[in-house]
């Protein structure tokens, strides 16, 4: 009767004169009176005479007929302990963010006003905000990087060359920004972080081109000559180089894991800057320097260009290292075994901690209780949060995850036994105090819940960084998969370094089981079906109509009043009414019982295996290698059952599909980056020379993460393809310089070590500016990694550009490092190069 009251009737149509009229019967429900109003005819029921069974009775009469919310809800929001409705608000793709959070501001401004009293808004996240005080922050970071940069060139070259090497430096960003632009590429972390990363390597080409200018100048040589010689003479090398230090980065832009997405825009952004900047080096700089550097006093013109106490220290100890070359290779191979000896000391993780300024608070009571029961308990919570000043807000979702309101972290799906607290702080500093002084409250107040307590990450994050999966046959037993989980959790609990931990299969639950009798119900004519819908009108209740009111539909449900719904011991006297018949009967006269069983409410399976996952996360300050560690032997000595596998997950999964996402453009990159070089060089040993060089970052780096007590991640490995391209970039500028002045006459072992003098300004200048200029990212916890893995492997690559490539090209060309012949000293001295002025060697000046 209520299913079809409210429904739209096709009544027809009658034809009257020249139009046509639809009938339209009244009688629809207008308000929830109308329903309590209804007349309804009541069944037979026993004792109650035919007579009465025709009578005509009303709704009202032996039901509460009122309008309210779904009971039980599915989920619920508070904000500070008040109830609240939740918007989430997301921008059109390709819309500002920053600029669609100032017009919903100044909507949301406008119409404060006409709230109801009592009706306030308040924000929970606003992503407008937290972009543009990250990028400004970033702005600053990048602007003292830019003011020390040039400060650093300036003490080292003079203030001339200083703002010839920083106008070229601006004119590269201003044209990376305008490059960005047309190519869509975004102002965010990573392309801003690229430019940072990629500081060093900008003023490189420039402080080659104006450093050879500014040499060739001393050396007697006509300004225009220099200008033109400073440029097209490095040209080639500089572009090369620059290529290769492009493609070191390709591999990101290669890789397809979320990894490679989040840190895509860094190899475009690589590319554009160091392009443009090897561009306006070889065009505006040469024209700069002739503008805005001196003569040099005639006192210095035609001297020799890399004289002075430093040169002359430097130029013995390379001299020293040739000679005891095999000294020198033993040494720092036993530096390098040492290095990655030391390395497994090194903190390991994926990606960092944001410093967002909230934090999350998972609840997760035991599979099945009632929302009321998870709703009360974070109630609880949100009272002790809100006593704390270092608290702004508290936001309570129950019953579900939030909105994904932020990208790395995925909402937890809809369940009655879930809820998560977002704690928004007013210093994001408090964060760890907070944390540490929660945690041990919740375990001591909720012992029974399992109540983690969470940071944002940044970048793709997992919620349970340890994950193991144990997956068996597409039949196998839920309880052969639970006792294995079991034997897990107990060596997970037996680990200090491990915090709160579960299955994903959570706990199994009590499950009411009437014993359908197949004779009776065939006797009594009681399906299942009909048991089934009488349980649920009786207990949650069974929609029976659709309510019509404006443009909303809103559901009829019928079921019995709270006081008998609390008596379960009543369920054998439930009525059922079964098919074509008026007459009822009790539920336990077609059961055999009524049972309470236990049951797994989920069961997960994975490539069509039953799989369960142990999921952990690490107590504070403990990163995911060190605890999956403490546990892994003895894990791994666990014995499965046949048709069984472990496998883990988690983390630990990630990082190794993040980094084996690489390999793929590591193939094209290591094969573009050796055809350059091979083509730069049209010879072997270079290459070579340089390839050996390489793996000894790893000293710096190793050592540089143990003293500072850094974390080697993603980010940190974004670094360490970084310095693979400024040290390959590097030594082949200073390898073709060698070739340079063995196309001027000189031998070899005189060209290697001039070369070595040559490219120590430079090399050293470029050094400093990049590690200084990195400095302003040690205070973002991103990129600190990064930073320090720059500062230190780059301060050691520069020794092994400068020391241990030469030792390396002395070795492969088997120089043995005596000096050259007198008369190919005169011919040195024709061709511009230094005479000698005493001791053993032609160059020592």
């Amino acid at each position: 009767t209520l299913a079809n009251q409210n429904a739209i009737v096709d009544a027809g149509n009658i034809d009257v004169q020249d139009r046509r009229l639809r009938i339209a019967p009244t009688g629809d429900f207008d308000s929830v009176e109308d329903i309590a109003g209804l007349t309804i005819t009541p069944s037979t029921l026993d004792g109650m005479s035919t007579s009465r069974a025709s009578e005509l009775i009303r709704i009202r009469d032996v039901a509460d007929v009122r309008r309210g919310y779904q009971d039980p809800p599915n989920t619920l929001l508070r904000f500070n302990g008040r109830p609240a409705i939740g918007l989430s608000i997301s921008n059109i793709p390709g819309v500002n963010v920053v600029s669609m959070g100032e017009r919903v501001d100044a909507r949301l401004e406008e119409l404060r006003p006409t709230l109801p009293i009592g009706i306030e808004l308040d924000r929970v996240h606003w992503q407008s905000d937290v972009i543009s005080d990250s990028v400004n922050g970033f702005l600053e970071s990048f602007g003292q990087a830019v003011a020390i940069v040039i400060v650093v060139i300036t003490i080292g070259m003079g203030w001339r060359l200083a703002v010839v090497i920083g106008l070229a430096l601006v004119g590269t960003i201003l044209g990376s920004f305008l490059l960005m632009y047309l190519f869509g590429i975004d102002l965010q972390r990573m392309s801003l972080g690229a430019l940072i990363i990629a500081l060093g390597m900008m003023v490189d080409n420039a402080i080659v081109v104006a450093d050879g200018f500014s040499v060739r100048l001393k050396q007697g040589m006509e300004r225009t000559k220099a200008a033109i010689e400073s440029a097209s003479v490095p040209s080639m090398p500089l572009l090369g180089s620059t290529v290769v230090a492009v493609m070191a980065f390709y591999p990101i832009a290669a890789s397809d894991e979320n990894a490679g997405e989040y840190c895509a825009s860094l190899f475009s952004v690589v590319a554009i800057s160091l392009l443009m900047s090897w561009l306006i080096s070889v065009t505006l700089t040469p024209l700069q320097c002739m503008d805005m550097l001196p003569d040099p006093d005639p006192e210095d013109t035609g001297g020799e260009a890399f004289g002075g106490p430093l040169y002359r220290r430097f130029q013995s100890i390379v001299q020293a290292t040739i000679r005891h070359r095999v000294l020198t290779i033993a040494g720092m191979l036993a530096l390098l075994v040492a290095a990655m000896l030391a390395f497994s000391g090194v903190k390991q993780l994926f990606f960092p901690d944001s410093s967002m300024s909230k934090f999350m608070i998972d609840v997760w009571q035991v599979q099945g209780t009632r929302i009321e029961k998870t709703s009360d308990d974070i109630a609880i919570i949100e009272e002790r949060l809100l006593t704390d000043d270092r608290i702004a807000s508290v936001s309570a979702f129950i019953g579900a995850g939030p909105p994904r309101f932020y990208l790395p972290v995925e909402p937890e799906g809809q369940s009655s036994s879930y809820g998560q607290v977002i704690v928004n702080v007013h210093d994001p500093k408090d964060i760890d105090a907070l944390v540490d002084e929660l945690t041990p409250w919740l375990s001591e107040t909720f012992p029974d819940v399992l109540i983690p307590v969470r940071k944002y990450g940044v970048g793709p994050a997992d919620s349970w960084k340890f994950e193991l999966r144990i997956s068996g046959p597409a039949v196998a037993e839920p309880q052969v998969l639970r006792d294995l989980a079991d034997e897990v959790l107990a060596i997970l609990r037996a680990s200090p370094l491990a915090g709160v931990k579960q299955t994903d299969w959570r706990q199994r639950t009590p499950t009411i089981a009437p014993e359908y009798s197949e004779l009776q119900g065939r006797t009594t004519g009681v399906t299942r079906e009909n048991l089934a819908d009488a349980t649920k009108r009786a207990y949650d209740g069974r929609q029976v109509g659709t309510y019509r009111e404006a443009d909303k539909l809103i559901p009829i449900k019928l079921r019995s009043i709270e006081a008998e719904r609390a008596q379960i011991g009543n369920l054998g006297a439930l009525q059922l009414q079964p098919d074509l018949s008026t007459d009822t009967l009790p539920l336990a006269q077609v059961t055999e019982g009524i049972l309470t069983v236990w049951e797994d409410p989920i069961i997960g399976r994975r490539d069509r295996r039953r799989t369960i996952t142990v999921q952990a996360n690490p107590v504070a300050g403990v990163t995911l290698p060190s605890l999956r560690q403490s546990v892994e032997e003895a894990v791994m000595a666990l014995e499965l059952p046949p048709g069984y596998r472990m496998e883990w997950g988690g983390e630990t999964e990630s990082t190794a599909d993040s980094q084996n996402s690489l390999i793929p453009g590591v193939v094209p990159a290591v094969i573009i980056m050796a055809l350059i070089v091979v083509a730069l060089f049209n010879a072997y040993r270079p290459p070579l020379v340089i390839l050996c060089a390489i793996p000894f970052i790893v000293i710096g780096i190793s050592f540089g993460l143990l003293l500072t007590g850094a974390a080697f991640g993603f980010v940190a490995l974004l670094g360490a393809m970084s310095l693979v391209g400024m040290m390959i970039k590097n030594s082949i500028v200073l390898l073709d310089q060698v070739d340079i002045y063995l196309e001027e006459g000189l031998e070899r072992y005189d060209a290697l070590i001039k070369a070595a003098l040559s490219r120590l300004s430079p090399v050293v200048l470029t050094a400093a500016t990049t590690v200084l200029g990195v400095i302003p990212l040690l205070s973002d916890g991103f990129w600190t990694g990064l930073a320090v893995t720059i500062m230190a492997g780059l301060s050691f690559a520069t020794v092994v550009t400068m020391v241990f490539v030469p030792v390396l090209y002395a070795t492969f060309y088997r120089l043995d490092g005596s000096p050259a012949a007198p008369a190919k000293v005169a011919a040195d001295r024709d061709a511009g190069v230094a005479p000698e002025h005493g001791g053993e060697d032609p160059l020592t000046v």
